[in-house]
């Protein structure tokens, strides 16, 4: 038979994330402060310490972080990575597959935000013949959320709860026309294998093994190549799909 869908632990993708080690205009150091629309996202520490700077409508908090925690936050967390020295962080994401569809905004000005054409161009970065350049810009980015992050979190702070949630609205309506596609994302991943197990529990209340002679073993190879440039640090992503495995 052949594999046609990922049984990788709940349809979720897994990055190695070097975060930044260069400072934002407040001093900071690390990444894009960023939220997800739909999908919840998990931070292993492998190794280095640093903090999770995250803010939602119940305020602003700040997690340490040192090798072997572990820390977890859903859609809707406005979240900035910051480095205290070699943080790498194994990042496991749910519905794989969404944050590359377009599931993550940044949070710029709200001026910037509310006009889709000014985000594109503020959040794309562009193709650049050295590392050093394309640095610079994943830097110019970084810089630019994190401006509008410094603001928001400033309302939060003295009680204004309004341009965070004016952010959240601003946000659904840049990715709403392209989030009909994200329906299969999740039906063919975390849907999917949730119904596989319900089906398999079924099977093993009715005394039916049958299911047991499909094991298969899957290994990740090693990602290589050159790190990319993401919105919290350098990324190297695992490909964790199935090999094709025939019977």
């Amino acid at each position: 038979m052949t594999a046609a869908v990922s049984s990788f632990p709940g349809g979720t993708s897994v990055t190695l994330l070097d975060v930044y080690e260069d400072p934002a205009p407040d001093g900071v150091v690390g990444g894009s402060p960023h939220l997800h629309l739909a999908s919840t996202e998990c931070y292993v520490v492998l190794n280095g310490t640093g903090a999770l700077h995250t803010l939602d409508l119940s305020g602003a908090r700040e997690i340490l972080l040192s090798p072997g925690t572990v820390a977890w936050f859903t859609p809707g967390t406005i979240h900035r990575a910051v480095n205290h020295g070699d943080l790498q962080v194994l990042v496991i994401m749910s519905n794989a597959g969404l944050p590359e569809a377009g599931d993550a905004v940044m949070t710029f000005p709200a001026e910037v935000v509310a006009d889709p054409e000014r985000y594109r161009e503020a959040a794309t970065l562009p193709r650049r013949a050295t590392v050093a350049e394309r640095a610079r810009d994943a830097a110019r980015r970084r810089d630019l959320a994190v401006q509008g992050f410094l603001r928001l979190r400033a309302a939060m702070v003295a009680g204004d709860a309004t341009p965070l949630r004016d952010f959240y609205a601003a946000a659904t309506r840049l990715v709403s026309d392209r989030a009909h596609a994200w329906e299969s994302i999740v039906r063919d991943g975390p849907l999917w294998q949730a119904a596989r197990s319900e089906e398999m529990v079924r099977a093993i209340v009715a005394g039916s093994p049958d299911h047991l002679a499909e094991a298969v073993v899957s290994q990740a190879p090693q990602p290589r190549g050159e790190r990319g440039f993401g919105m919290c640090g350098r990324l190297r992503a695992y490909n964790v799909a199935d090999e094709l495995v025939r019977r």
